[in-house]
């Protein structure tokens, strides 16, 4: 479950460039008042997410997020590796995905770091 969930996260939130799917997506993946939090600071909320994967992708025209490997879980921590890049090439930004699953199956916390 929380391996579907961190891919969820990665890949139809903050790889979703259509908004409305990526809010279904929301809805689905993270508890009502999910936090969200990288080197930028920390959102709550499903809206306050949503604004934070628009923000992102407005920030990257023509690049997209995948899966750096397999993700991972011990208990109820994930762990999943990625890139963002142009399709086919290297990538420019590297980071991981760690989420907190909650006891109603889903997402209540995300950090992201990036990798330098």
């Amino acid at each position: 479950m929380l391996d579907h969930l961190m891919h969820a996260n990665l890949l139809e939130v903050f790889g979703e460039r259509d908004a409305s799917r990526r809010l279904d997506a929301i809805r689905r993946t993270y508890t009502e008042d999910v936090v969200f939090a990288d080197a930028e600071g920390e959102v709550r909320g499903h809206d306050a997410l949503n604004a934070k994967a628009q923000s992102i992708l407005d920030s990257a025209p023509g690049l997209e997020f995948r899966p750096a490997g397999s993700a991972y879980q011990v208990q109820d921590l994930g762990y999943l590796a990625w890139e963002l890049g142009p399709p086919g090439a290297a990538p420019v930004v590297r980071g991981v995905d760690l989420g907190i699953l909650s006891e109603d199956g889903r997402l209540a916390k995300v950090y992201t770091v990036l990798l330098r």
